[in-house]
């Protein structure tokens, strides 16, 4: 399989107010824009997107339809406190405040107006115990 492109596809039943929670706090701009979907890409970086979708659409199968559930999505960043800090002062819901991990993370997690959780992530060095559970070429610095 030669796949050109990979994002997730989020069903809400606000795709406008949806669309507009990722453009303010994650730095998204719309690349198509429809009542019922928008594609969003990140202002720092054309390889990172994501879609909004309204959760009746024809376009789904009836048994896929509804809210998105279930679904995590990371950020990786390059400075978590400043985005936590940001994120806290606008409102967002801080569901698990900062903080460093053994396995190698420095993070929080937030969640956007449908409720999926938004994880987000600055790679730090792991314990000795999880060092051993990396490959050596993704072993976080």
């Amino acid at each position: 399989m030669n796949t050109t492109q990979y994002y997730p596809v989020l069903q809400t039943s606000d795709v406008a107010g949806t669309a507009a929670f990722y453009q303010a706090h994650f730095g998204f701009q719309p690349m198509f824009a429809a009542d019922w979907y928008v594609h969003l890409q990140s202002n720092s970086d054309p390889q990172v997107n994501l879609a909004i979708l309204d959760g009746n659409h024809e376009t789904i199968p009836e048994a896929g339809r509804g809210i998105t559930r279930g679904v995590i999505l990371n950020f990786e960043v390059s400075d978590v406190d400043a985005i936590h800090d940001r994120l806290a002062a606008a409102g967002l819901p801080m569901l698990k405040p900062l903080c460093d991990e053994a396995f190698g993370q420095r993070h929080f997690i937030t969640a956007d107006p449908n409720g999926v959780l938004i994880d987000v992530i600055k790679p730090i060095p792991p314990s000795a115990d999880f060092a051993a559970q990396y490959a050596p070429d993704a072993l976080p610095a």
